[in-house]
């Protein structure tokens, strides 16, 4: 039974992994060289998990990669911001106030229909910002239809979605690594 389960478990995962087009891949990789040739930075923003992996990746780009990135995980923050504008448009004031014209905002959520996070792509859009978008479940989500960029995993398990868009973001920090 365990050896059927992660057996298939493994499969699925590398299934999906792999459906990614490539080419996605490479035009987020020239979306974040652009912004860091400009003098601009890479903001990645999610919740719970995807929060944590945006917290993973904003440190990898600038460590690794040497790309100007930040998250916004600080609990006073996300604390101070949902309790003054209400949980669905922290992320959006966020934004508003930390984010400058041609910037590059990054947002994950992987069923998509996360509205503080679906409220923050549209205050994207508003104030000029470049926008890439990761999200799973439904290929309707509202999420994916925002973006400059929108990867989407055909999938409905969150373990599955999340690790599929860290694979993949990861996999950027690494070409933008090795393209020099």
């Amino acid at each position: 039974m365990n050896k059927t389960f992660f057996g298939n478990y493994f499969s699925e995962l590398s299934y999906l992994v792999e459906q990614i087009d490539h080419e996605v891949l490479v035009t987020t990789s020239k979306m974040i060289l652009e912004a860091s040739q400009s003098g601009k930075k890479v903001i990645l923003a999610g919740n719970g998990g995807s929060a944590a992996m945006a917290s993973h990746v904003a440190v990898d780009l600038t460590k690794a990669a040497g790309v100007r990135a930040v998250n916004f995980n600080e609990a006073d923050l996300i604390t101070c911001f949902a309790n003054d504008f209400g949980y669905e448009h922290w992320l959006e004031k966020a934004v508003e106030y930390f984010a400058d014209s041609g910037d590059l905002l990054v947002l994950i959520s992987s069923s998509g229909q996360s509205p503080n996070i679906i409220n923050a792509a549209y205050r994207a859009l508003n104030l000029n910002l470049k926008l890439v978008t990761l999200s799973g479940f439904s290929s309707k989500n509202p999420l994916k239809e925002i973006g400059d960029v929108n990867i989407w995993v055909p999938s409905e398990s969150y373990n599955h979605v999340e690790m599929a868009h860290h694979i993949w973001l990861l996999s950027v920090v690494d070409y933008l690594i090795e393209s020099g």
